[in-house]
């Protein structure tokens, strides 16, 4: 195997205990923040070259965002590494029962395009942390990207613990042959199946994953909500980064009246972002490669275009769309659509709404838009997806505090912050007992009595406390 090499020396570095220390993590981590600070430039020229991401949107969900969570992770990498003690019964009182936070081992980081920093660095910083050496693996369709974080990576992570690999999916499948502790893949549309490849290769060798895909994520409108607000905040999670968001709302569910005002509202809402073409925008980006915008155009045949649909093959460029009066059955309704086309699924209520939701595969996000709070509620008890969000789209993936992940097809496991370092993190129970005191432990020995047996569950029983309420 091609890999096996460059694994096996990870893995020898990890046993010699080098990246276990604080002070290893915290100089690898703060190697990280230095490389966002020297190539903010080039990751917004390369992203842009790649996708023409505007700046804004690059450096907000690039280098924000990622610094958020870096300096979170130095602020309490510390605490986050304590063993954490545990409740004792009356035979261990005297001695030390905790939870110690152990590192895998060597993990595999697989990132996609859409967000080519943002998504391989927030699971590496946390890979980190937690005191794993990592193999990471960029999208090879973002190749400016890829060629950047495989270029100068190397000069601020130790290479003894950290190496890019750049592959295309003949490579990767031979890459994941390998035997690996951890294996965090990210995927873009049509993830599931690829999510099913990754998972097949760990299961060979008993590694566990985290899967973080995607899906059709549903946002539901009432009647009864602020329509200019709805279309701004709608407009603007479906269009940034040209609608290739893993999160972006994937369409609309509304009333035929409500659909009737949300037209004018939502063509003034991109009007307002994107002025009158938004060819010309230098804020709003394009479709990352020619295959992905075949099939992304190949969408545009549901329902009817109620605004935009204008394409250009040679710029990649997809007008700014909402497709109306769309079908369950139609195209768009088969596959997230990761592009910048927002389908209207009327139905006649709330109750509908989720009975639509209820009916398809758990997605990555709801959404839920209404002036009525009881509304909101109604929508989160009774729906199930990996986040959700009342009254905007994507704002809850700023929130560090929060944990990111699907829930079904739409993903395995969680990370962010705190979550990424217990996701990286062996959860190691640990029972420290006094060498003396052996009268204690007569009762466990044979010959055994009645009365032992009294004796131990008077000593082991956790009995039941009172009815816990929910308030």
């Amino acid at each position: 195997n091609p890999y096996a090499g460059l694994v096996g020396h990870l893995r020898a570095t990890w046993l010699s205990g080098r990246t276990r220390p604080l002070e290893y993590r915290v100089a690898q981590l703060e190697a990280l923040g230095r490389f966002l600070d020297d190539k903010k430039q080039e990751i917004l020229e390369a992203t842009a070259r790649d996708m023409g991401k505007p700046a804004f949107e690059a450096y907000f969900s690039e280098i924000l965002l990622c610094k958020n969570e870096l300096n979170d992770t130095l602020n309490n990498l510390c605490s986050w590494m304590k063993d954490e003690h545990v409740d004792k019964n009356l035979v261990t009182k005297l001695d030390s029962a905790f939870i110690r936070k152990d590192p895998y081992g060597v993990v595999l980081i697989i990132a996609p395009w859409n967000y080519p920093i943002h998504l391989f660095l927030v699971p590496l910083i946390g890979a980190i942390a937690a005191g794993n050496c990592v193999v990471i693996k960029p999208s090879e369709i973002s190749k400016n990207t890829e060629r950047l974080v495989a270029e100068t990576l190397s000069c601020y992570l130790d290479n003894d613990c950290f190496a890019v690999v750049t592959a295309g999916v003949p490579e990767t499948t031979r890459l994941l042959e390998n035997k690996f502790d951890y294996i965090f893949f990210t995927g873009t549309s049509r993830s599931p199946s690829v999510g099913r490849i990754v998972m097949t290769a760990a299961a060979k060798h008993l590694t566990p994953v985290t899967l973080e895909l995607g899906g059709k994520n549903p946002c539901y409108v009432s009647d009864a909500c602020d329509v200019q607000n709805v279309a701004r905040r709608v407009a603007w999670g479906r269009f940034y980064n040209a609608g290739q968001t893993c999160i972006a709302p994937d369409y609309l569910l509304c009333s035929l009246e409500m659909q009737e005002k949300l037209m004018p509202a939502l063509r003034e809402a991109i009007t307002e972002f994107f002025g009158s073409n938004p060819r010309e925008s230098p804020d709003f980006g394009r479709i990352v490669g020619d295959k992905q915008f075949r099939r992304v155009r190949a969408l545009l045949c549901s329902g009817r275009v109620a605004i935009g649909g204008q394409t250009d093959e040679k710029e990649r460029y997809i007008a700014p769309t909402v497709l109306a009066d769309v079908l369950p059955s139609d195209p768009a309704m088969q596959e997230e659509i990761f592009g910048p086309i927002l389908p209207i699924v009327v139905v006649a209520n709330m109750e509908e709404a989720i009975d639509f939701i209820n009916a398809r595969p758990r997605p990555l996000a709801v959404y839920a838009f209404s002036c009525d709070s009881k509304v909101v509620n109604q929508v989160l008890e009774r729906t199930s997806s990996g986040g959700f969000c009342g009254n905007d789209t994507l704002m809850h993936v700023t929130l560090s505090s929060l944990p990111f992940g699907g829930i079904g097809t739409s993903g395995l496991g969680m990370y962010h912050s705190k979550f990424t370092f217990d996701t990286f993190s062996h959860r190691r129970g640990c029972l420290h007992r006094n060498m003396g005191l052996e009268a204690l432990n007569s009762l466990r020995y044979p010959p055994y009595s009645q009365q032992k047996l009294g004796l131990m569950t008077a000593t082991f029983e956790v009995k039941r406390r009172g009815m816990c309420t929910l308030c």
